[in-house]
């Protein structure tokens, strides 16, 4: 069993034990407004007992499962339990959270208790959410910091979404390579606490240049006299900060890293990024590829206002309806094809509905493809030519299938015929633009998921409507 199946029932066990609170919470609220002043008094305590039983389930979770519960409740519920978590636990909460329900807590926070929450986080937190936060509560949260902090915030906040410089920190373990084991050590011992993933210190010279790298291990193995020059090992990941977060993402897989540097063009060391926050940019990054691939502009609360979720599904939602007019034209150029052979109409949808499919295979791997920086011009052809071979393959084989499932039930070889062809050619033009959408998409600086199963289903639609009823057309009448 993973790690995720463990806690994952645990996280449920304590929604469902947050909402059975909250529902006798509110059931108490109810029957106080029409009580004897004895039985007043007896509510009152009731709701204070539930109230303080649910501020101990919520001491008892971590961040991330207070963040889950937050986003599992309708915002009167929300709200009520966003008062009842610590202050000092709010930063940590307000990071976890998606960034729809950051802004439904964020709208109902004060500014001092907003600065308040942004003072005990790391710089490079502050920066994930700088974002969301009033001006004058980031002017005040500038205030607050020391002149180190200062510039590290601003040099975070000096990188764009979805960069390596977006995703470090700069909560790292310096030391010198002319210094010995026993050193270290007695460094380390000075420290509170060891910075989070700390799986390797970094090796650097007079000029802050990375040298080399140190893993820990190393350091509770070796003998105290030993020279760290002797022990540590090359940075063979150098990361910059103004590379895509994706290459990042990519190097931690292929290299099963914990942590990386990230150096400027200087070689200087300024950061690192770990494994977290590598984990948390894949995981929203598959997040927005699956909305995105739905047409959904943006991340949505489940329980934002009927307005608010409708403008955000309306861009695709027109689009899907012109396309949906175009489809119905194609159809409408051929009805008197339709009705002379009836039968027709009732084979449609499943040319349509098979090249869909066989498009959307397409389109799923090349977007695969590009995210992980496997595609280039060297290479776009050969695949093309192989997503055509596949397509021609595929469209002749089950071309056969429905050519024969026609005959037999309509008992007419040129319909089968017909059918057959229209399926070959209607999964090679599906192949031909599942890989052109998401490639064109790619080529404008668009993220190629967004949109491209709405754009290929309505293409494939409307082709192999046009395909089977213009072959229809041709040899059956």
């Amino acid at each position: 069993m993973t790690q995720h199946e463990e806690i994952r029932p645990s996280v449920q066990e304590s929604l469902h034990r947050v909402i059975g609170i909250l529902r006798n919470y509110e059931e108490d609220l109810v029957q106080r407004a029409d009580t004897t002043e004895r039985r007043e008094l007896v509510t009152a305590l009731v709701r204070k007992q539930d109230l303080a039983e649910l501020q101990r389930l919520l001491d008892a979770l971590h961040p991330a499962d207070v963040a889950y519960v937050l986003e599992a409740l309708p915002l009167e519920q929300r709200l009520i339990v966003w008062e009842l978590v610590r202050a000092e636990r709010e930063g940590e909460i307000l990071l976890e959270v998606s960034d729809a329900v950051r802004e439904t807590l964020i709208a109902h926070m004060g500014a001092a208790e907003l600065v308040a929450a942004a003072e005990r986080l790391d710089t490079d937190e502050i920066a994930d959410l700088a974002p969301d936060l009033p001006r004058e509560v980031m002017q005040d949260v500038f205030k607050s910091l020391s002149a180190e902090e200062r510039e590290e915030l601003r040099a975070a906040l000096s990188f764009p979404e979805g960069t390596v410089g977006a995703l470090m920190d700069f909560d790292m373990i310096r030391i010198r390579d002319d210094v010995t084991v026993e050193v270290v050590l007695r460094y380390l011992r000075r420290l509170d606490e060891m910075p989070d993933h700390t799986d390797q210190l970094f090796v650097v010279d007079r000029e802050n240049r990375l040298k080399g790298l140190l893993p820990v291990n190393r350091v509770l193995v070796s003998e105290p006299e030993a020279m760290v020059v002797a022990l540590m090992v090359p940075a063979e990941v150098k990361l910059r900060p103004d590379e895509k977060a994706q290459d990042a993402a990519i190097a931690f897989e292929r290299y099963d890293l914990v942590s990386a540097a990230v150096v400027d063009d200087d070689e200087k060391l300024v950061g690192r990024v770990t494994v977290n926050a590598v984990v948390d940019f894949m995981r929203e990054q598959r997040e927005n590829e699956l909305l995105a691939a739905a047409g959904l502009r943006e991340e949505e609360d489940l329980f934002s206002s009927v307005w608010q979720s409708a403008r955000n599904r309306w861009v695709w939602l027109g689009i899907n309806l012109i396309t949906a007019f175009i489809a119905s034209r194609v159809i409408g150029a051929f009805e008197g094809t339709i009705a002379r052979i009836v039968a027709l109409a009732t084979l449609l949808p499943i040319v349509a509905g098979i090249a869909g499919n066989s498009g959307n295979q397409t389109t799923a791997l090349i977007i695969r493809a590009l995210a992980l920086g496997q595609i280039s011009g060297g290479n776009a052809r050969r695949m093309l030519a192989k997503e055509l071979g596949i397509a021609a393959l595929n469209g002749l084989l089950w071309g056969v299938v429905v050519g024969l499932f026609a005959f037999l039930i309509y008992h007419n070889v040129s319909l089968g015929l017909v059918m057959m062809g229209a399926m070959l050619l209607s999964l090679v033009v599906a192949a031909l633009v599942g890989m052109t959408i998401p490639l064109v998409l790619h080529k404008l600086g668009r993220d190629p998921a967004l949109g491209s199963t709405v754009l290929l289903t309505a293409t494939t639609d409307s082709m192999g409507f046009f395909i089977f009823l213009g072959l229809a057309t041709i040899f059956l009448l």
